[in-house]
């Protein structure tokens, strides 16, 4: 009975969650980012008269998927830091994120 004790406190102190660093947070949101950046400078350069022809789908596409990817991660990632400061914000939070990116895409955009 002592060993599964002893088990359960190993498993219990070995499964407790461990917050990532700050500047691992700063350097994964400089790195989504830039990701976004790329894909709005990439969609930018699109020309649409171009576009009849399938064979110049697979830039315009690949921009518009790794960047949707790196949008949503940045607002996640920006949601967490935000819940961090203040941890009653909740869904506040995820929203003020999805605004904070909207309106950097926005400037990078136009």
């Amino acid at each position: 009975m002592n060993d599964a004790l002893d088990m359960d406190a190993l498993l219990r102190s070995a499964l407790t969650p461990v917050e990532p660093s700050e500047a691992l947070s700063d350097r994964l949101e400089r790195r989504l980012s830039g990701l976004t950046d790329a894909a709005v400078g990439e969609l930018a350069d699109w020309e649409l008269s171009a576009m009849r022809d399938p064979r110049n789908w697979g830039r315009p596409v690949a921009a518009i998927v790794v960047g949707g990817a790196a949008a949503g991660a940045l607002v996640l990632v920006r949601a967490r830091q935000q819940h961090r400061r203040r941890p009653d914000a909740g869904l506040t939070a995820l929203g003020n994120g999805i605004r904070g990116v909207a309106s950097d895409i926005r400037k990078r955009v136009g």
